[in-house]
């Protein structure tokens, strides 16, 4: 079963975005992602809409964060990705006639219920600005240097 990686994408491109300067292109951020930037264009006009991001139109312009790193959580994140599925296993069927099926299913949403439960507190819980602090504290455990080319090279 394929994962979704939609949310790990996301924060690493805004991630980088905090690293940047000024604008940063889709081009750019596609060429670090291994993406078509269209994928990217794609993804951030929805961040857009939710107000994480701005875009800035002809020479010299591309994408930046428009809001402070530690008013974003990941939980914010992933309702702007409309809230995908968490887990990848699920149910044989939502409404069995099977008693046994059933007392199965009933086991299972509960756990599942619990595990998102605590899943999203915690996704609640992590700032942006908390992951820039770890790839710092990580990029100086390096001694290296961040730019968005060199970081994908390391």
């Amino acid at each position: 079963m394929r994962r979704d990686s939609r949310l790990s994408g996301i924060l690493h491109v805004l991630l980088h975005m905090a690293e940047e300067p000024g604008p940063i292109t889709s081009e750019r951020l596609a060429a670090a992602m291994h993406t078509n930037p269209v994928v990217v264009r794609r993804i951030m006009a929805g961040l857009r809409e939710v107000g994480f991001v701005r875009s800035e139109r002809g020479h010299g312009g591309g994408w930046t964060i428009a809001r402070d790193l530690r008013t974003i959580t990941l939980r914010d994140v992933y309702a702007a990705l409309g809230s995908p599925d968490l887990f990848a296993i699920g149910n044989r069927t939502e409404a069995p006639g099977c008693l046994v099926e059933q007392a199965v299913n009933a086991a299972l949403d509960a756990g599942f219920r619990e595990a998102e439960a605590l899943l999203l507190d915690r996704f609640g819980r992590v700032t942006l600005a908390a992951l820039s602090a770890d790839l710092h504290a990580r990029l100086a455990e390096r001694g290296g240097t961040l730019t968005l080319e060199q970081v994908h090279a390391v």
